[in-house]
């Protein structure tokens, strides 16, 4: 069964890890992977204040939900891991083919809304762990969290094999420190066995609506929709045998992965809960929802060990997490709206969208507000599922598109009652707090009637278009745009003859290299302009002509080369730009009618890029004529 025709999903990783040839546990080892870089949304911080305030407030009544919602993360992430293994395809860029133009920008809006409210609770988890270990203040330790830009890159760089290594690294300090605060909180195991027993938290008392507040917040933090964006397309990161056989291989070691991974996360979110329930709840302590409350608490209890392991695993929670984050925002940016940026910049916008609102929240309520905050970012998290989870299940079930593959009634049964549940859930939590808004702020009435209540029927909307869409076939799927379109058929190549060749020139060993191959182009028939740009801080203020010592020295090097061209019969004059170098090379192909470019690259990236410069993509961007880039030594 061959790939749809698409743009790859995370092109720079894309099929990199091999897994054929490979038998036994080798094999089995190769697919593992994947499904640990999703876990760790899994237990993430925000899955800390949602389970500290259930197990603190209700004691071990709400591990049944954790368990719940575990199942339904492990049936949506194999589905998941079906769309991106059968279809080649990872959700955004399915949703992109299924539903128009205007319906995938808002899908892209809400998911986006998402990664932001999972990075939010990541920053505070991170900024709360620097201030428990080493009493950095709450402020700059969100600032600090900027940083791990660089940390993202570097693994990036190193393969995805490296990236998915550290997060392991990072599961298991969590699982360890976890593991042995439990053997000092010693919970009562007939007490946390009752709490798999289902309770009601349907009821319309008080406790009751708190209970389910909290419950949707788990689920939000369980299951979470970037994960589902980011599962299938992670599996492709997997060199597999597209036959039938090898597809079915495929799907059965990557259900194994996911399996592995997410009982792990179940782990680690039932023992936060029961850390909470057995510290907290039965001392008396009905309403730790802080972080640093919990933390606190530990200490008074149990002495320094427990909240040291605490905050370890806290930072190496909210590290680790991000890190997934940026991938899914890669996916859902490249998916939906056909748009791809540098992934440092992907992360340092999503970064800073979510450092705003803790920063703000610090200096307007406190520090202690920031647990409310990341509870309230996990239950914007669950009010987006429906809009991941429902197209998922259209893709899944797709017979036409899935073949043999295609979920079978069972697990399509299981698939739309676990949907039913998530959406019942949340059009009750926010009819609940609509009315109740209503009722705290009177005079706010005429804004909620006016902004809130038709905003909340148009995502209603949204969301009953998103699931008939694909049943009534409301508008025509074509394959994927993503991200620069689909191939055409090629019937005639004619050799191309540029007449006017212009070469970047920096006076490195990169020189000779340019000039060959631009000779190679063009022949003796062409013109040849030598370009170079002067970029000392008088050109960089000034954007002219200026006449320094390095200006005159580049002049001269310039006629040099000019002046030896001419002794072989070449066609060459001189131009010298300054200022931007980016904006000065596109300035002269535009002012010297260039028809071809050739440029020598530095052979640096990552880190570097970011210290140096990257002049061969941004001049790629600014001009529309071929270009060549030589590497060193080519």
């Amino acid at each position: 069964m061959s790939k749809e025709t698409h743009g790859e999903s995370l092109g720079n990783v894309h099929n990199s890890v091999e897994t054929q040839g490979k038998i036994g546990w080798k094999r089995v080892m190769a697919f593992l992977g994947p499904a640990y870089l999703v876990s760790v949304g899994y237990m993430d911080p925000g899955n800390w204040a949602t389970d500290l305030a259930g197990g603190s407030e209700f004691g071990y009544k709400l591990i049944w939900i954790l368990f719940v919602s575990n199942l339904i993360a492990l049936l949506l992430q194999s589905l998941s891991t079906r769309l991106g293994i059968v279809r080649g395809l990872d959700l955004a860029q399915a949703s992109k083919n299924t539903y128009p133009r205007f319906v995938n920008f808002c899908l892209y809006i809400l998911a986006q809304i998402a990664i932001i409210a999972c990075d939010l609770a990541e920053i505070i988890g991170m900024a709360i762990g620097l201030n428990l270990l080493f009493h950095l203040p709450l402020l700059w330790g969100v600032s600090l969290t900027i940083s791990d830009t660089i940390l993202l890159l570097f693994l990036m760089n190193k393969g995805m094999r490296k990236l998915e290594g550290f997060i392991i690294s990072m599961i298991f300090i969590i699982g360890l420190s976890f593991l042995v605060e439990m053997f000092i909180v010693e919970p009562n195991f007939g007490d946390v066995a009752k709490g798999f027993i289902p309770s009601n938290i349907f009821k319309s008392d008080l406790v009751s609506k708190k209970m389910l507040y909290v419950a949707i917040g788990i689920i939000g933090a369980t299951v979470m929709p970037h994960n589902l964006y980011l599962h299938s397309s992670l599996v492709q990161t997997r060199k597999i045998d597209r036959t039938d056989e090898g597809i079915k291989n495929a799907i059965r070691f990557n259900f194994i992965d996911t399996s592995i991974a997410l009982n792990l996360a179940f782990f680690v979110n039932a023992a936060i809960l029961i850390l909470a329930a057995s510290a907290f709840f039965r001392n008396g302590f009905f309403q730790v929802a802080e972080i640093q409350d919990a933390y606190k608490l530990l200490e008074h209890i149990f002495g320094s060990l427990a909240p040291a392991l605490f905050a370890i695993a806290l930072i190496a929670s909210g590290q680790s997490s991000t890190i997934t984050g940026t991938l899914a925002g890669q996916i859902i940016m490249e998916g939906h709206i056909n748009l791809r940026i540098q992934p440092w910049l992907r992360r340092l916008l999503t970064r800073l969208l979510a450092i705003l609102p803790a920063v703000l929240t610090i200096v307007y309520f406190g520090d202690q507000a920031l647990g409310s905050l990341i509870i309230l970012s996990q239950v914007v998290l669950s009010l987006q599922l429906g809009f991941a989870v429902i197209p998922l299940i259209h893709f899944t079930s797709d017979k036409q598109r899935m073949g043999k593959f295609a979920i079978g009634p069972k697990v399509k049964i299981l698939a739309w009652a676990s949907a039913a549940l998530i959406v019942v859930l949340n059009i009750k939590l926010v009819i609940d707090q609509i009315f109740d808004w209503i009722k705290q702020y009177p005079d706010a009435q005429v804004w909620i009637y006016i902004f809130v209540i038709p905003l909340t029927l148009g995502i209603i909307a949204l969301l009953l278009y998103v699931f008939f869409k694909p049943i009534l076939k409301l508008h025509e799927e074509k394959p994927a745009r993503v991200p620069h379109g689909l191939a055409e058929a090629i019937n005639n190549l004619d050799a191309k003859a540029y007449k006017h060749i212009g070469v970047t020139i920096d006076f490195s060993k990169n020189d000779r290299d340019s000039l060959r191959h631009a000779i190679m182009q063009g022949g003796k028939g062409a013109d040849y302009t030598l370009i170079h740009i002067v970029e000392t801080a008088a050109a960089n203020y000034h954007g002219t002509e200026v006449m320094d010592h390095e200006t005159q020295s580049d002049k001269e090097n310039l006629d040099k080369y000019v002046t030896s061209l001419h002794a072989l019969n070449f066609n060459a004059h001189a131009v010298i730009g300054y200022g931007n170098a980016a904006n000065a090379i596109a300035q002269i192909v535009e002012d010297e009618k260039i028809d071809f470019i050739v440029m020598g690259a530095h052979g640096h990236k990552a880190l570097k890029d970011i210290i140096f410069g990257t002049t061969v993509d941004k001049v790629r961007h600014r001009v529309n004529v071929p270009i060549l880039i030589v590497k060193p030594g080519v």
